[in-house]
């Protein structure tokens, strides 16, 4: 990763981990303080239970002139006590305030029920428990286990997220930057032969027919680049479609790429129709100099192209190097290229099958390995 997405993959990181960290704290402070009133709540039932069951079996006892002996409980101290606040059975573990019927003091709730009313001389049942502590301690412990294991959850998910929602970041930074890399190598070709030419032309300080085409040949590549990035720009959305005679719009493309074809050796053959088409004149000249200026690009010398177009089709054939089978379907997609056979930044192919998407026309490809390709255009609108 460059610095970039480092950046942008450390800050979402960041942002997701503190706030679901955030919500994460907050749902366990909350779950923990409704678990502990609801402990709380518990306990003290289960303590006036065992005060009202002690009660209870006092009077009963009483009642039935029976002797009472006091139950032992599991998790809890209870005692009997008369008015004299004298333990007459059982024990309890901490100093007892009568003042109040029920508090926590020293880690431990105190119950202190006065509901025996004196049978068997009981005036209080009390009753101490320590366990809603140890219940909330242990709560306590397995909220910190659970806490952190969902920490460690959230973290290894939000890694996962933040490299696959940052994925296409990445590849479109990895294609921005091989996009500058490519272009740099494409404008360097012609700058560096502008300059050359530029430099022989003046040592001989003449005319020289064979310097003079060099310059045009590189300044064309160097306009057609312009082309391409600015109509990747702005689109020249603005511009308004109007009737062209497309076959002018050929004839015009052909002798501009004239000099560049008889430098590689290239002939041409082409076979024009009369046709009309209601299209923006810049990308009417877009779409035939792309398709040819890629004819061109990807043809060995000595070689031939041929252009065709009727009323209704316009086709260019190629005996070119080709394109396999299986890189068809990602030709058109915009930084693509099928091979590095002649350079280029793979926005050619994008740009006609942008205008075509425009128009709604129909274009086919078909090529092969070592033989070339012909694509074809159908300017009968798809319905």
């Amino acid at each position: 990763m460059n610095k970039i997405t480092k950046k942008s993959f450390y800050s979402f990181l960041a942002l997701y981990l503190i706030s679901s960290f955030i919500f994460l704290v907050f749902s366990a402070y909350w779950f923990f303080t409704s678990q502990v009133s609801m402990e709380m709540n518990n306990n003290y039932y289960r303590m006036t239970q065992i005060a009202d069951k002690v009660s209870s079996d006092i009077i009963q006892a009483h009642m039935m002139n029976k002797q009472y002996t006091l139950e032992s409980f599991s998790y809890a101290e209870v005692a009997m006590l008369d008015d004299k606040k004298h333990i007459i059975q059982g024990n309890f573990t901490h100093k007892i305030d009568f003042s109040r019927d029920f508090y926590m003091e020293n880690d431990s709730f105190t119950l202190l029920s006065d509901r025996t009313n004196g049978h068997l001389n009981v005036a209080y049942v009390v009753v101490q428990s320590n366990q809603c502590n140890k219940n909330i301690t242990a709560l306590k412990n397995r909220m910190a286990y659970t806490v952190i294991f969902t920490a460690l959850f959230i973290i290894v998910i939000a890694v996962f997220l933040s490299y696959m929602f940052l994925k296409p970041i990445k590849e479109k930074m990895e294609e921005i930057e091989q996009f500058v890399k490519d272009t740099t190598h494409e404008l360097n070709t012609p700058i560096t032969a502008l300059m050359m030419s530029t430099s022989r032309l003046k040592s001989k300080k003449t005319y020289d027919e064979e310097i003079n085409k060099n310059i045009s040949i590189s300044t064309k590549q160097l306009y057609e680049i312009y082309s391409s990035l600015s109509f990747l720009s702005f689109d020249n959305k603005k511009e308004q479609a109007e009737l062209l005679c497309f076959d002018k719009i050929v004839e015009t493309s052909v002798a501009y790429f004239s000099e560049l074809l008889e430098r590689k050796k290239i002939k041409t053959v082409v076979n024009l129709e009369p046709c009309t088409l209601k299209i923006s004149p810049t990308k009417a000249k877009m779409l035939i100099n792309n398709l040819l200026s890629n004819s061109i690009k990807y043809s060995n010398p000595n070689t031939q192209i041929t252009l065709t177009l009727s009323e209704d089709t316009f086709s260019i054939k190629d005996e070119g190097i080709g394109i396999e089978q299986d890189k068809l379907d990602e030709i058109f997609t915009r930084f693509v290229r099928a091979n590095s056979y002649a350079g280029g930044f793979g926005v050619g192919l994008n740009i006609v099958e942008s205008i075509v998407s425009e128009y709604k026309y129909k274009i086919d490809i078909n090529s092969k390995v070592d033989v070339g390709t012909t694509i074809t255009l159908n300017f009968q609108q798809k319905s």
